[in-house]
């Protein structure tokens, strides 16, 4: 028993910030060399009071619109977000009251970034495997751009807000999930980190004030903290070994995969990942130029806009590998 990626929608805001609109806020900013290093010109990015949630239930409203009877099928949700609505509840069950779903679906959040897309595919497989669900929702959605202080440079131009609902279900034919490795590096744990507004570190007007590093980037304890060039020697150093280990383990090599997805993490990680793998940049789906780096909905966002371009058809093998906060990556090899 398998399971397979029914389909998937997503949700932007509608606030569009272009790079032009960086540079006139801050002229200092070299945005020409910015774009050629990140490959973003544009990010979507969330209102005050828009929430990943918000953003989240806009997604499966459109996927439940196209599939008129899966809001009554439904009997999983899963919800990968790390930026929540609430320290509790977790967002899956609000999104459960919004979404009107039957009191017997189970609920849970996922707290992973980069590689929770990867992650929530393994955890439905499971439930779907072990007879606990059929059909499972699995939405992601965050919206970094709340985490981001205004001056720091590295984050800023990269992120993107928004959320993805993707249907997956039980297959009993060839079609589905082959195989998934995840892996984790946890000794890594502070290259992207917002050290302050947990328990361990609670905000406060310490924790608030403003520093600079020594590339001129602004931010407080309260804000995203990431090392770029560091989870990119991670990036290189781990998931090309992870994509070759689950190929060899299912008798396949690189030519045998007709379309990868990676995580939208930057121009810099995609290139490097071409290049250490030896793959044909027209097989990698991108969309970094568009939409920013979008955490755990840049995955499902690519797989849909391949499925609508016509970049996937019934045979198709598909890689997904996805990459980050944790440090986490994870790989799944899918047969359409």
């Amino acid at each position: 028993m398998k399971a397979i990626i029914k389909d998937i929608a997503y949700h932007l805001p509608e606030t569009l910030v272009s790079n032009d609109q960086l540079r006139r806020e801050n002229p200092s900013w070299d945005m020409n060399m910015i774009a050629e290093k990140t490959g973003v010109y544009q990010r979507y990015i969330a209102q005050e009071k828009e929430t990943a949630l918000d953003l989240a239930r806009v997604a499966c409203q459109k996927l439940f619109g196209q599939h008129k009877n899966l809001q009554t099928q439904v009997d999983g949700l899963i919800f990968c977000t790390q930026s929540p609505d609430h320290i509790m509840p977790p967002n899956s069950c609000i999104l459960h009251k919004y979404l009107d779903l039957s009191e017997d679906v189970m609920a849970f959040d996922l707290n992973l970034a980069c590689s929770g897309y990867i992650y929530g595919l393994g955890l439905a497989q499971g439930l779907i495997s072990s007879g606990l669900a059929t059909n499972v929702l699995l939405v992601t959605g965050d919206t970094y751009s709340k985490y981001i202080h205004k001056m720091d440079r590295s984050s800023r131009v990269l992120f993107g807000d928004g959320a993805s609902a993707s249907w997956i279900m039980r297959s009993d034919s060839e079609q589905g999930i082959l195989d998934i490795q995840c892996s984790t590096s946890g000794k890594y744990y502070d290259k992207f980190i917002i050290p302050a507004g947990g328990c361990r570190l609670p905000k406060s007007a310490e924790s608030a004030v403003l520093k600079f590093d020594n590339n001129g980037n602004g931010r407080s304890l309260d804000n995203i903290h990431m090392d770029g060039m560091g989870i990119l020697a991670f990036v290189n150093s781990k998931v090309p070994k992870q994509i070759q280990s689950i190929l060899m383990r299912n008798a396949l090599t690189l030519d045998d995969i007709d379309l990868f997805i990676f995580h939208q993490a930057s121009k810099m990680a995609l290139d490097s990942l071409i290049r250490l793998l030896k793959i044909p940049p027209e097989k990698v789906v991108q969309n970094l130029a568009e939409v920013g780096n979008t955490v755990s909905t840049s995955i499902p966002m690519c797989f849909k806009f391949a499925m609508d371009s016509g970049r996937i058809s019934q045979g198709s093998k598909i890689l997904l590998c996805g990459f980050g906060v944790g440090l986490s990556w994870g790989t799944v090899i899918i047969q359409m």
